[in-house]
């Protein structure tokens, strides 16, 4: 679900707490978290709704100027159902925090290299994950599809194996490309120390 930074702030604050979309199949479900710019945001009820039964204050509550002007925005076709989702601020996101924890023991570095060897095992394109820590602490906030290019990878595959580093804490997004994060610092430090590196 994709959110306007009005809308966020809206929620963020409390004044918007719903939300319309128009889906062939509800892609959200009750209790479901959504990562945004702001942070979690939490899922309440999802509902199928006539257009004739959207209020002028249901379209308020959604952060709209007018019942007219939320119904323009939705997506329109007959295979579309209008769905009523209830959503609500949920807190910060956790992987800001994780970016940040480098207190982190020899176990707990050895733990999360344990998990990176074994994305580079699943990997359908080889070993991957130092690599990319290297790139990324080599060249911050260069573009994605520069730093693809520069390692002979499309963009959108290159940037889920960043995401996968991302999950994990370890670099972070800027307004232009990324950085390594604190976390990500420590962590590229302790695989460089490591014999095998």
């Amino acid at each position: 679900m994709l959110f306007t930074h009005d809308v966020l702030t809206g929620i963020v604050s409390g004044e918007v707490d719903l939300v319309f979309r128009r889906w062939r199949r509800p892609a959200v479900r009750p209790g479901t978290r959504v990562r945004t710019a702001v942070g979690v945001l939490e899922v309440g009820t999802v509902e199928p709704v006539s257009e004739s039964n959207v209020t002028e204050d249901d379209a308020h509550r959604a952060g709209a100027a007018s019942r007219a002007d939320l119904l323009a925005y939705q997506r329109q076709g007959e295979d579309r159902q209008l769905y009523r989702i209830g959503i609500r601020f949920a807190g910060e996101d956790p992987r800001v925090e994780l970016r940040q924890d480098t207190d982190l023991s020899a176990a707990d570095l050895d733990a999360i290299v344990a998990g990176l060897a074994r994305l580079d095992a699943h990997s359908s394109h080889g070993p991957w994950t130092t690599a990319m820590l290297e790139l990324i602490a080599a060249r911050p906030a260069q573009r994605a599809a520069d730093l693809a290019a520069s390692v002979g990878r499309e963009k959108p595959p290159f940037k889920v194996d960043v995401r996968k580093l991302k999950e994990r804490g370890l670099t972070e997004s800027l307004e232009v490309g990324y950085r390594l994060s604190p976390r990500g610092r420590k962590v590229l430090d302790h695989l460089r120390s490591r014999p095998e590196a």
